[in-house]
């Protein structure tokens, strides 16, 4: 079992930037980001294989960039030029054995999750 935690949530205008951080107990290979709004679907925002295969939510590409240090277990979520509809919970996913989904990004599963961070964005 794994434990992921994230940080780098907050409050920001629009326009700004953040950069969240989740940190896994284990070597884990296929990491994600994923949102949450309240009475919305959980969206796939980025996601990275242990290939360094990248893929990005169409809403986010050229403005979020993920990036990880394998040597540090540690996700990253760069966020700039964020806008209002950006706000959300951002959850860490994660997985060691990474098998394959018809609906997970990457096509891939995904089987820990963090309890995540908030980013809220403000006009």
């Amino acid at each position: 079992q794994a434990r992921l935690e994230e940080s780098g949530g907050g409050s920001v205008q629009a326009g700004g930037s953040l950069k969240l951080s989740c940190v896994a107990s284990i070597d884990v290979y296929c990491m994600a980001w994923f949102r949450q709004v309240p009475g919305k679907q959980r969206e796939a925002v980025a996601a990275i294989d242990d290939d360094d295969s990248i893929m990005y939510a169409e809403s986010v590409k050229g403005r979020f960039a993920i990036s990880r240090d394998k040597t540090k277990k540690t996700l990253y979520l760069q966020m700039n030029s964020l806008k209002l509809e950006d706000t959300a919970l951002y959850q860490c996913a994660a997985d060691d054995i990474c098998e394959d989904s018809d609906y997970g990004p990457l096509g891939k599963f995904f089987g820990y999750w963090g309890q995540g961070t908030q980013v809220t964005v403000s006009s």
